[in-house]
Formats: structure tokens, C-alpha cells, sequence
């Protein structure tokens, strides 16, 4: 072999170490397999799985505007005004897994209110939980919508009770009966008289409720029963419901021993309503109430006018998920104080 030929031989040995080297340098790292979000069907539509976990996500929640009306119903905080309009957003989490001890839900409901003048300062945000609770299996605390609140007539008139309470729960749930009972902590503050002498002093007090709530074919009936031990006074309310004709017939009835957490409206009332699906999309609710005795004296017994209303609340399906609502109510408390109120509403769901 000669000089020439070894040279030659080096040259072609060290360009292929060489290749191999460079070769070696930009082959890529293999890829991570990539978890997509996976749909979870086990607890209704809308659920996802969140990735790494077997807990199962929700976001829902809703996007509104109305606008109310009145005569002096509205105060913007300078005088008293016939109108008002405000927008919300509310935002819904909900987390749901399966547990040796029954399904374990979470809630996390946020509201974003501006504008409404009847609970607000005149157009300012307001930002506050909605509701927020845990539930395993049948138990159930937090702040949350309790039976007086979630339960109602379908128009916008009815009063028939509403508060959301930091409470603690026990919830049966069968096929067609559910019976629940609940203790709820009710906080008052202190109420101050002329020249700030103290009238009632507040502090936290508890609250009980329990419910009854049966199907029977076309008809359901629930029966509830409140005690507030704070004010030693308490409210029963019964709601039934029965599917006739084109649509379904609602009579609520209640009586309150005298002011108290659940229910301050008057002595007792009943009302009415009739939820009639004209069309697929379109919904007419006439409603009617009477109540008696809407004033309170100072030891917190009932007395005073009697009042009652009537009016038809319209809710329309203009596409899916963006529903208008328009509500109009004749209101009168006494022989004197009447007024004509409602609501233009559109909200759109997701």
C-alpha cells in the first residue's frame, strides 16, 4: 500500500466518523404522547374529564341584560326613578367524581352585577358568590340556594320566599320521593332606633328547615317547614303542580307565625299560575297572589292592608340558548298604594 492510497483511506474513515457525529447531533428527542381532553358522559351532557384526574369539569353559566319598570320603584341614590337597566354575568363551575361514598360534587357559582339600582350603588359593580358548596352523597354544606329559593311559581310575580344561607344538609333522593333536612346559620345585625338606641341587638342565631317533595305521575307536591330560633317564629309552604291540558297548573300556599328568616311577607298567601307552551319556543305564564296582613309591629307579629297582584310573564326561544323574557304585574297593597312593574329581559345561556 502506498502513501497515497493510506492517505486517501484516513480521509473516507475520519468523514464518516465525522457523518455520524452530525447525525447523532440533530436527530429530535421523541415526542410526549399528548392526553386530549376527554368527554365524561357519566354525570349528563357538558362534562369533561380534567386531564390527569378522574374528576369530571362543567363550565356553564349566563350573560344578561334587563330592563325594569314602575312607578318609584327604582332608587338611584338622588331621587326615585320609573327605570332601570343592569347586566350580570354569572359563571358555574362544577366538579363530579365517583367515590366509594357516593358522588362527590363541588360548586363554584360567581355573579357580576352593574347597574341595579334597587341593590346597588347607582351603577357600580358588584361581584359576589352565588353559591359555593360541597356535597358527598346525600350530605350537603355551604352556600347554596336553599328549598325556599329554588323552588317557586314560574311567572316573575310570586313572593314566596327567598335566601341564600350558609347551611348544612341531608338530602334523601328516590325515584319519585325526596325528603331533606337542613340547619342554617342566620346572621342578623343590630337595628338602631331614634337617637341610635339600640332596638334589637343581632348575632348569629340557626335556623332549621324540612322538606317533602313527591311525584305522582303528572302531578308533584312539596311540603316545607322553617323555624327560625332566633325570633322563636317559623313558616310551613306547600306547592303543587299538575300537568292539564297545554301545559301546567301551579298552586302555592303559605303561613308565617310571624317575621322570620324564611318568609316576612305577610301572615299568609296563596297564588297561582298556569305555564301554557303555546309553541315550541314560546311560554305565557298568567300568575296571581294574595296576601294578608304585609306590615309588622315591633314584637314582629303581622298585621295591616292586605295586598295581591296579578300579571303574565312571556319567556321566548329566539335561538337555542338566547332567550327574551317580558313580564308585566298590577300590584296593590291596601285601597291606596297600586302600581304596574315588570321586566324586558335577554339572556343568553351557555
Amino acid at each position: 500500500m502506498n502513501i497515497k492510497s493510506l492517505l486517501f483511506g484516513s480521509a473516507a474513515a475520519l468523514a464518516a466518523v465525522s457523518g455520524a457525529q452530525a447525525a447523532d447531533a440533530i436527530v429530535a428527542a421523541e415526542p410526549e404522547p399528548m392526553e386530549y381532553v376527554r368527554v365524561c358522559d357519566a354525570f349528563g351532557t357538558g362534562y369533561f374529564y380534567i386531564p390527569g384526574t378522574e374528576t369530571c369539569l362543567k363550565i356553564g353559566g349566563y350573560v344578561r341584560f334587563e330592563v325594569g319598570f314602575g312607578e318609584d320603584a327604582y332608587d338611584a341614590g338622588v331621587g326615585t326613578d320609573d327605570w332601570d337597566a343592569y347586566g350580570r354575568v354569572q359563571l358555574d363551575f362544577t366538579a363530579k367524581s365517583d367515590t366509594e361514598l357516593g358522588t362527590l360534587t363541588s360548586v363554584a357559582s360567581v355573579r357580576w352585577n352593574y347597574g341595579d339600582d334597587t341593590a346597588w350603588t347607582d351603577n357600580s359593580n358588584d361581584v359576589h358568590i352565588n353559591e359555593a358548596y360541597i356535597q358527598l352523597g346525600g350530605f350537603k354544606v355551604g352556600r347554596y340556594w336553599n328549598w325556599w329559593d329554588a323552588n317557586d311559581l314560574p311567572g316573575e310575580l310570586d313572593d314566596l320566599g327567598s335566601a341564600r344561607l350558609n347551611s348544612i344538609a341531608y338530602i334523601y333522593t328516590g325515584d319519585t320521593f325526596t325528603a331533606g333536612i337542613q340547619v342554617d346559620e342566620l346572621s342578623r345585625a343590630d337595628v338602631f332606633g331614634a337617637g341610635g338606641a339600640l332596638v334589637s341587638a343581632g348575632g348569629q342565631e340557626v335556623g332549621v328547615e324540612a322538606v317533602v317533595q313527591a311525584a305522582l305521575g303528572p302531578a308533584k307536591l312539596e311540603v316545607l317547614g322553617s323555624w327560625d330560633f332566633g325570633a322563636e317564629e317559623g313558616a310551613v309552604r306547600g306547592i303543587g303542580s299538575v300537568d292539564v291540558g297545554p301545559g301546567t297548573f301551579y298552586l302555592s300556599g303559605i303561613y308565617s307565625s310571624g317575621e322570620n328568616a324564611y318568609y316576612s311577607s305577610g301572615e299568609a298567601t296563596v297564588a297561582v299560575a298556569y305555564s301554557f307552551k303555546a309553541t315550541d319556543k314560546l311560554e305565557i305564564i298568567p300568575e296571581a297572589q294574595y296576601i294578608w296582613n304585609t306590615e309588622v309591629d315591633a314584637d314582629g307579629e303581622f298585621f295591616g292592608d292586605d295586598a295581591w297582584g296579578a300579571g303574565v310573564t312571556v319567556n321566548y326561544e329566539i335561538v337555542k340558548d338566547l332567550n327574551a323574557k317580558i313580564a308585566v304585574n298590577y300590584i296593590e297593597v291596601g285601597d291606596d298604594d297600586d302600581s304596574v312593574q315588570g321586566i324586558v329581559r335577554l339572556q343568553r345561556n351557555f
